[in-house]
């Protein structure tokens, strides 16, 4: 890093260098482009992590989170724009793919225009909205931007500014589908979409051609209700995102306020953490490949997994009192002691999972047809898992070796033994083998904690009133879909200036496109039921 900043000092003299837990750059929008393009190619920062849009009043702009996926350093660049009227930063799409789905969600809360971006549309809302919803100075009167009953006009053009020359932009319209393409609505009504997902797939008789991903059909404005609230009243939301990965998602808000507060948690809090997390992971992946197996048309082996899943929602009630929003971690720990029955539960489940994933491998994993549907099928490389930002199962079945337990250690997970589970195959049945194989891992770990868990206290004493300092800070956990980051930036106040929740499954979401193009229609069902995405994840 320290070669690093030296290069930048050198070659981007305008650019501001803070030290602190990530080197921080501030650079000019006019050299953005530059600065990026020698991060990736020279020091090898080969994923975009996060991409934040911010309002700070006087400034509208964007923090960037680039990652070195072979060091797992970080650095963080922020790009700002004094101009509200029509702000403008250069596009890192020829550098980063999934810079093309999280430039489009800024520019739909900010509306932030990003040079050279290929489609500069609205994600997640309706094109005919008026304003910009994430601004601090944001109209919300329904006078200015009444509730739409009508049905929203579909446009195959979209727009995209083009720089070309220095300072000289040029607006042009962009064709999305021509006329001839054939094109199907797959959603936001099917089931296979896992939730309100509209896929409009263009088809060459049985072949897609292109997809254009249509969000924001639960989108909730969580991020946007966050700056009106406390520390304490924003923990819900987090069961309410990815509901399938509720107790790690809000572990990581937790650890992320607690971060900024120097917080040291009680260890028996932490132990507890760690068990929910991993209960809470082998049973997203229980539901996972049961209703993929669904997905197939293999009816019969959804219920096999669905069995043992209620035997761990059983264990999660006793203590928590809910089977889907836990409301348990808090601030300082968790909010509850363990049933008292805790520890006996998860034994019985210790001793009937290893039998139960032999079962589920003799059912399905083996079966002819299941191969004929997954081998080979919807393949994401390794250099691709990492350009489009997918994490989790997905990314580790490409070769990417980015569990976030393993490269950014958090609560006692440094301290625990098991395997980052990677296969190389990439395709769907290696998604689906993966998932199998990290519910035994996570099995492992909760053997070696559950005669282990210490006495002593569940919560930090924490003040009554939570205040962060003016700073900002961001916390990544390994999500049941991968990676889940929490940035929080304050002013100094009981509220958040801004709090982003970087979901994993909008990384998934952005990559079907990718993924589907030469396969069959059918295929589509198989890829986006081995991603495994959940659609309140994506919209927020």
């Amino acid at each position: 890093m320290a070669n690093l900043q030296a290069i930048v000092a050198e070659k981007f003299p305008e650019a501001e260098i803070v030290n602190g837990e990530t080197l921080e750059l501030n650079v000019p929008d006019a050299k953005w482009h530059s600065l990026a393009t020698m991060l990736k190619d020279e020091f090898g920062f080969d994923n975009l992590t996060a991409l934040i849009g911010m309002d700070w009043g006087d400034l509208l702009g964007v923090v960037y989170y680039l990652t070195n996926t072979s060091t797992w350093e970080m650095v963080r660049v922020k790009v700002t724009t004094a101009d509200r009227v029509k702000p403008m930063l250069h596009s890192i799409t020829d550098l980063y793919a999934v810079a093309g789905i999280y430039e489009r969600e800024v520019y739909d809360f900010y509306g932030i225009i990003f040079i050279n971006h290929p489609d500069m549309r609205r994600l997640f809302l309706r094109n005919d909205w008026v304003g910009f919803p994430f601004r601090k100075d944001y109209d919300a009167n329904p006078e200015v931007n009444p509730v739409r009953l009508d049905h929203e006009k579909v446009d195959d053009v979209t727009v995209s500014y083009v720089e070309t020359a220095p300072g000289k932009i040029e607006k042009r319209k962009v064709e999305i589908f021509s006329p001839e393409q054939f094109v199907v609505n797959i959603g936001p009504q099917h089931p296979a979409t896992h939730g309100v997902l509209r896929l409009r797939t263009a088809v060459d008789g049985e072949t897609i051609t292109k997809i254009d991903l249509y969000l924001g059909y639960i989108h909730r404005g969580i991020e946007k209700l966050c700056e009106g609230l406390t520390y304490p009243q924003t923990l819900h939301f987090t069961d309410r995102l990815d509901y399938l990965s509720a107790m790690i998602n809000r572990h990581a808000l937790c650890l992320c306020v607690e971060k900024a507060m120097n917080i040291e948690v009680p260890r028996r809090a932490q132990v507890i953490r760690v068990m929910m997390d991993e209960l809470m992971r082998i049973s997203s992946h229980l539901l996972a490949i049961g209703t993929f197996c669904m997905d197939l048309g293999a009816t019969t082996m959804l219920f096999y997994p669905l069995r043992e899943r209620e035997t761990i929602l059983d264990i999660l009630e006793r203590t928590t009192g809910a089977r889907m929003t836990f409301n348990y971690n808090c601030i300082g720990g968790v909010i509850a002691d363990l049933d008292p029955n805790f520890q006996t539960d998860v034994k019985k489940l210790l001793e009937i999972m290893p039998k139960a994933i032999k079962e589920y491998n003799k059912v399905f994993t083996g079966n002819v047809i299941a191969h004929n549907r997954m081998d080979g099928v919807g393949v994401l490389s390794d250099p691709d898992a990492k350009d489009y930002n997918c994490t989790g199962p997905t990314g580790r079945a490409s070769g990417w070796a980015c569990d976030i337990r393993k490269r950014h250690p958090y609560g006692i997970y440094s301290e625990l033994q098991f395997e980052e589970v990677v296969r190389h195959e990439g395709d769907s049945m290696a998604r689906f083998k993966a998932r199998i194989s990290e519910m035994e891992q996570s099995c492992r770990i909760l053997a070696q904690l559950v005669d282990q868990i210490p006495e002593g206290d569940i919560c930090a004493k924490v003040p009554k009133i939570i205040k962060l300092p003016e700073g900002h800070w961001f916390q990544q956990v390994e999500a049941c879909r991968g990676a889940f980051g929490v940035y929080i930036e304050s002013a100094g106040g009981n509220q958040p200036l801004r709090v982003k929740f970087n979901s994993p499954g909008f990384c998934l979401a952005g990559a079907v496109d990718h993924l589907t193009r030469g396969e069959k229609i059918a295929d589509l069902i198989t890829i986006g039921g081995s991603l495994d995405y959940v659609v309140p994840d994506i919209d927020r």
